[in-house]
């Protein structure tokens, strides 16, 4: 085969050059340089079009009408682990591409190792291994131990293949040669195309060792999964066309220092975005957290902690929520906030200096979220401003307390989504009180599941049924 010539593009202004340079010549942009494939001998020409006076003949060859294409029914493979497959829709699709991406030392190799090793029950698997030997491989699959169930009739490992290769086209050929109904590929970053100049993991080549995975993966049905780096600032690493190719992108996260881990869904073509996987790392490899509020909730009430239903993807989860208001030593206060959006934070004690007349503006305010859990939605807003007005106050919820609501500039409680769903798991988990907006209807609902509702239509209202207390009326906290 006639080995194709490569240029480079500028992604800035598109102008195109034969050699590299740190700047490009036409827009003076710097490190925008990017290397393409040339176009392969025996170029296919496109027809011309029909002139005037000429009448085109041609007819639509490949196309056809939307209600005669052929229905197929979705068939999943199981992955082998519950979780995963949440996060997935339900299981693996054939023919889909499935991104996962995390930190260095996270547990990405060892998630997929474990469940190539359970899925090898059932079906043929294919692991390349691209950055670790084979004996590496092994010792780790040695150290995981066996599946859970070997299907009858087969050995131990199942029908699990493993190539430690980095050559694209060598995997390309293993591929067309095993014809596996899963393929899991550890990196993306680690293969190289001979065709490309560029070292592995430059965007040339990770955008066309991707494509070129993704062309034989449809054609032959191969689920297949690639695993990704990131960057340092947390993003997956490689040109954001990755993202756009694969059907589902993952991020797997967690603290390297902490047991649990959180597999997410951000992007999925088969199923929900923002599903949530919780797994714990043990010496055997990781394993499945089925109830994973218990990780974010405390055992006993204290002082500036309160508790509320988050939502990831369908998945309800309890968090407790602890803050700490101290007098500050400075001319300006510290705000910090760990697992919460520090602006969301500042927009919420205004709007508690300015409604119930703290004086918050003169004492440092943290916030942290329990178990290392970030929330983003905007349904936390309640239950962080009572864990505050807890801690100014030296104050502590009633047990079995759960909060709800979204809090407006004007101190008004806002209704949120699947609020439903959040009150059931609340009472699954023993919960007895919940303090929602007003504007919820859910009076029937939660007297059925045992709960004792309260609702409030603004934020004084809310933190007096939630502590009992009017915050502005007791001026036992800090002193200035």
């Amino acid at each position: 085969m006639a080995r194709s010539a490569s240029h480079f593009v500028c992604s800035s202004c598109g102008a195109q050059t034969r050699q590299f340079f740190g700047r490009c010549s036409s827009c003076g942009s710097w490190n925008t340089l990017v290397e393409q494939a040339g176009a392969t001998d025996g170029r296919r020409l496109r027809p011309q079009a029909a002139g005037p006076g000429r009448r085109a003949e041609a007819a639509p060859r490949r196309s056809a009408p939307i209600r005669d294409v052929g229905e197929r029914p979705l068939e999943r493979l199981a992955s082998g682990y519950g979780e995963l497959d949440r996060v997935l829709g339900g299981g693996l699709v054939p023919g889909s591409l499935v991104l996962v991406g995390g930190d260095p030392g996270i547990g990405k190799s060892t998630l997929l190792l474990q469940s190539a090793q359970a899925m090898a029950q059932r079906a043929s698997v294919l692991y390349v291994s691209a950055e670790e030997s084979a004996q590496q491989v092994k010792l780790r699959w040695q150290r995981l131990g066996p599946a859970d169930a070997v299907a009858p009739g087969r050995e131990q490992g199942g029908d699990l293949q493993l190539l430690a290769e980095t050559d694209l086209e060598l995997v390309l050929q293993e591929l067309e040669a095993l014809r596996p109904a899963v393929a899991i590929v550890d990196s993306i970053q680690a293969l190289h195309d001979a065709e490309l100049s560029s070292a592995p993991g430059s965007v040339a080549q990770v955008r066309e060792c991707a494509a070129a995975l993704a062309r034989i993966a449809k054609r032959q049905d191969t689920a297949l999964l690639l695993v990704g780096h990131v960057t340092k600032e947390g993003m997956l690493a490689g040109p954001k066309v990755l993202e756009h190719l694969v059907d589902a992108v993952l991020t797997f996260e967690g603290d390297r220092f902490a047991s649990h881990r959180l597999l997410r869904a951000v992007k999925n073509r088969f199923g929900a975005t923002h599903e949530l996987g919780v797994f714990e790392m043990r010496d055997r490899g990781l394993a499945e957290v089925t109830n994973p509020s218990e990780l974010f909730l405390g055992d006993e009430p204290s002082s500036g902690s309160a508790t509320i239903v988050a939502c990831e993807g369908t998945r309800p989860l309890l968090v407790e929520l602890q803050a700490l208001v101290s007098t500050t030593s400075y001319a300006s206060p510290r705000r910090s906030a760990t697992g919460l959006a520090v602006n969301r934070l500042h927009q919420i004690l205004a709007v508690l200096e300015k409604h119930l007349g703290l004086p918050l503006s003169r004492f440092d305010c943290y916030l942290a979220v329990a178990g290392g859990l970030e929330v983003e939605e905007p349904a936390a807003d309640l239950g962080v401003a009572a864990a505050v007005v807890a801690s100014f106050r030296d104050l502590t919820l009633p047990a079995g307390t759960v909060l709800v609501g979204e809090l407006g500039l004007g101190g008004q409680l806002r209704p949120v989504g699947q609020l439903e769903l959040r009150l059931q798991e609340a009472a699954r988990l023993g919960f007895v009180r919940a303090v929602v907006p007003r504007a919820s209807g859910l009076g029937g609902a939660a007297r059925s599941l045992g709960l004792e509702l309260h609702e409030a239509g603004d934020v004084a209202q809310a933190l007096v049924a939630a502590l009992g207390v009017h915050p502005a009326d007791e001026p036992t906290g800090p002193v200035v």
